[in-house]
């Protein structure tokens, strides 16, 4: 252990408090054990290193933090929030005298134990929220829930600490103009976007600090400052596996929109239900991708067995609850708006569960994609793209620039596009594709005339959700938002390994685009063998470039 050594032992801070082995450390400090020799118990001291390294102006910051977090954790009574005893001065810095808990924060227990189970998740969750909620009725935000701030005492106590940079209803604010305070992976949206935190931004990082302990990795991190910035805002959270039933819990404290996540009352009951073990519910009503039973998954499936787009949603009758397919009830939605404005606005998922008529047919309805899905899925071997979508070029294609042996076709839908030699037309339901050899390698083009989802990127997000448990071996490539004929779009590339009608290792790619805002869709989608996959990919390419939609679209 690491220790400041005093004349006699450990260094005696304002008389009373003798330092012992370091606790813990992070960017602003140190956290100490300590013997309080006057009142004859342990206590730890944070030390505020980072004001030894930092400008006049930026120390007398520094203090102003400290002791705004004295004030903040003395506005609030509550057996789940660390109490702050002191803070004293020394060296030129200040050093906050607290409570002893002794216990893992859950940070250290999560990285111990790889995960941790999901009841016992929820339990530190209903501990959280309630320290949250009597902090919010004293006035006081916490702006910094995470997993190295919820501590684990070993009688099972659970409290939450740190409030170093807690907004005080009523106190000027001691954060320069422009500068973000907290780890920003666990930043609500709002507060990346620059807007005032509230209630809800507390709940939102629970909602990232919960989905941590349970999956054992922050659901944003990525590569870079602003590129975790950017995921906050734009991307949504992998879906959670070994949530059970916390994860629609989890989900609905991650909405993009403040208005659209569960008010504390509503997250502390879908919290107990998820405790003991009860699917909450409740929490599917703000969750984007509503989860439907197989019975009515079966009913919304075309003869042939394929996938189909889940209908658009429809209001609830009286009792709360939406009418599904054959009468099957499906929770209620809430529909958060997303827009395509900026790197760093939110691209909201919207996707609800309803009876209606006329089904659209998914293009990877029939074939190879059916399949049974394993109980694990392939490693992602290159996460999903979190930066801003980069304008591409999309040449127009002249004759001189078609392969040999190729020809332009113009297809009875209304589209058209350059085709390899002896590549057929076939349609499968309401699908269309060319291929040479009956779906073993194909390019399927699919139209949607009026899209249920908001951008291609939520709509490709969407069918991953379903896709990756049915295919053996679902690896992602490629997951990210583009530009694509100077219009919204997203590209979306992976593997499998097919057992039934074209056996062995697969590839596909998909590019979806909007032709104008709201539609209609369109999406390219290759498939091949992995083997010569090489030239199925230039073939792709040669294809899409070809493509000239149908008279009048984009």
């Amino acid at each position: 252990m690491e220790h400041l050594q005093g004349t006699d032992g450990g260094l005696v801070l304002a008389g009373r408090y003798r330092l012992g082995e370091v606790l813990g450390r992070g960017g602003m400090g140190k956290v100490w054990r300590a013997h309080d020799e006057v009142l004859g118990r342990t206590v730890a001291v944070k030390e505020l290193t980072a004001g030894l390294y930092v400008a006049e102006a930026d120390r007398a910051v520094l203090h102003a933090r400290t002791q705004k977090e004295a004030r903040a954790a003395a506005r609030i009574t509550h057996p789940g929030v660390v109490t702050v005893h002191d803070v004293i001065e020394y060296d030129n810095r200040p050093w906050i005298v607290m409570q002893y808990v002794d216990g893992p924060s859950l940070a250290d227990a999560a990285k111990e134990s790889g995960e941790i189970e999901p009841r016992e998740a929820a339990r530190i969750g209903l501990h959280v929220l309630s320290a949250l909620r009597a902090a919010h009725g004293a006035g006081v935000l916490h702006r910094d829930v995470k997993p190295g701030n919820v501590l684990l005492a070993r009688d099972g106590r659970v409290l939450l600490t740190d409030f170093g940079i807690a907004a005080i209803e009523g106190d000027s604010t001691i954060t320069r103009t422009g500068e973000l305070v907290g780890s920003i992976d666990y930043l609500a949206p709002e507060r990346v976007r620059g807007g005032d935190p509230g209630p809800a931004s507390d709940l939102w990082s629970l909602g990232a600090t919960l989905y941590t302990a349970v999956e054992g990795r922050s659901p944003f991190r990525r590569t870079s400052p602003i590129s975790t910035m950017q995921a906050v805002v734009i991307d949504e959270p992998p879906a959670p596996r070994r949530a059970g039933p916390l994860g629609p819990v989890i989900t609905a404290l991650l909405r993009k929109e403040p208005g659209d996540r569960p008010t504390a009352t509503e997250a502390e009951r879908m919290l107990l239900d998820a405790m003991e073990g009860r699917e909450p519910r409740a929490a599917q009503a703000y969750v984007p991708t509503q989860r439907v039973p197989d019975e009515a998954l079966r009913g919304l499936s075309a003869t042939d067995g394929s996938t189909t787009h889940l209908p658009r949603p429809v209001r609830p009758d009286p009792s709360g609850t939406f009418p599904g397919p054959g009468g099957v009830p499906a929770a209620p939605a809430r529909a958060g708006g997303g827009q395509w404005r900026t790197a760093l606005m939110t691209l909201t998922v919207v996707v609800a569960l309803a009876a209606a008529a006329g089904l659209l047919v998914s293009r990877f309805a029939g074939g190879e994609e059916n399949v049974p899905a394993k109980e694990a899925v392939g490693p992602v071997t290159r996460p999903a793209a979190s930066t801003a979508p980069e304008p591409t070029e999309e040449p127009k294609q002249t004759t001189s620039e078609i392969p040999d042996g190729w020809k332009r076709v113009d297809d009875p839908a209304g589209f058209s596009l350059v085709v390899p030699p002896g590549w057929e037309r076939q349609t499968d339901g309401s699908q269309i594709d060319y291929t040479p050899d009956n779906g073993r390698h194909r390019m399927r083009i699919s139209i949607d005339p009026d899209p249920d989802f908001d951008s291609p990127f939520a709509h490709t997000q969407s069918i991953e959700k379903d896709l990756h448990k049915r295919l053996p071996e679902y690896t992602r490539l490629v997951l990210e938002p583009n530009i694509h004929r100077d219009r919204p779009g997203a590209l979306w590339e992976f593997t499998w390994t097919e057992s039934k009608d074209h056996p062995g290792p697969r590839h596909g790619i998909d590019q979806m685009y909007y032709a104008e805002a709201g539609g209609p869709e369109y999406a390219f989608y290759m498939t091949g063998p992995e083997e010569d996959w090489p030239e199925s990919r230039e073939r792709f390419d040669t294809m899409v470039r070809s493509w000239q939609p149908p008279a009048g679209d984009g």
